[in-house]
């Protein structure tokens, strides 16, 4: 490991040398080798793109009711049918984009405020903190996710707020484990020392040292709950404790789907697979990152 430099000024030197293996030009070369990992980014980026202009690309209002046009099959004015009210299928899905990714970034925004900090204070204070902040996250760890989420939904009443919360709440310990275990890895490395030596308070040397150690293997797990709360946001709309209605997401159209499956077996098709290829594409991206950061780690212990 490269030694601490320091310069006249009496103060570390903020050398990337010094932040350890943490180059991200190199992880996003290798992350840009897998074909997978781009279809993975293109799919998602499109699905951005029309979450965002869902008002401009939608052919109708998602909230529009026709009972005269209800449990239509595919045709050339609803391509994807309309449902027991009526409305358009395909508007519906496009708008649910919107809801199912929002919700999912709350959710991984509430688990990365809890869990990264907590994370960093467990592994970088040690002691009994570190030891009782470990055995909570372990403890909610250890509870069933699903019925965790639906008692905490339960409590606090429902919607989709409150479902990302619960959701939040839930996968905090992951990002706990990560970032204690990356900061742990780090906290007795010459420059965290050095950075300590010269007085430093912990807040500067956590951040200007600790965090861009932290933060690679951070962008994994935040690549892969993204995934896991599209997943948990449409489980719990499906259950009727996510978004409420009239509003549509995935998981509230499966719903709808599973009320009308003898009568329209096709409903369930499109929110299924968006669900399917959406969960799919995080995973294959956080696949990505985390190759690429293997790559880049072997590369540098080449170098040095």
């Amino acid at each position: 490991m490269t030694n601490a430099t320091m310069p006249a000024d009496g103060l570390v030197d903020d050398s990337d040398d010094q932040q350890g293996d943490v180059r991200p030009a190199g992880m996003l070369r290798g992350i840009l080798r897998r074909r997978s990992t781009i279809v993975a980014g293109g799919f998602l980026f499109l699905l951005v793109v029309g979450a965002v202009v869902a008002p401009l690309i939608a052919p109708y209002d998602p909230d529009a009711q026709d009972i005269y046009q209800r449990l239509q099959p595919p045709n050339a004015e609803h391509w994807l049918g309309t449902d027991d009210y009526g409305r358009d299928v395909l508007s519906r899905l496009i708008f649910g984009a919107r809801v199912s990714l929002q919700a999912a970034v709350q959710a991984v925004v509430v688990a990365l405020v809890i869990g990264l900090p907590l994370g960093v204070t467990a592994g970088y204070v040690g002691g009994r903190l570190g030891a009782g902040l470990t055995w909570i996250m372990d403890a909610l760890m250890s509870a069933p996710s699903l019925v965790l989420a639906i008692t905490i939904v339960a409590v606090l009443g429902p919607g989709i707020t409150n479902a990302m919360l619960a959701i939040g709440l839930i996968m905090a310990p992951r990002f706990f484990r990560v970032a204690r275990a990356s900061t742990m890895d780090v906290r007795h490395e010459t420059y965290i020392e050095a950075s300590i030596a010269l007085g430093c308070s912990s807040l500067r040397t956590v951040v200007r040292h600790v965090l861009p150690n932290v933060m690679p293997p951070i962008m994994l797990v935040i690549s892969v709950s993204l995934g896991t709360a599209v997943a948990a946001e449409a489980s719990l709309s499906f259950l009727g404790l996510g978004v409420e209605a009239p509003a549509s997401s995935w998981g509230s159209m499966l719903s709808t789907a599973s009320s009308n499956m003898g009568l329209a077996p096709y409903l369930v098709w499109p929110p299924g697979v968006m669900i399917f290829l959406t969960v799919l594409a995080f995973t294959y991206l956080g696949d990505g990152v985390r190759r690429g950061m293997l790559r880049n780690r072997s590369t540098n212990s080449n170098g040095d």
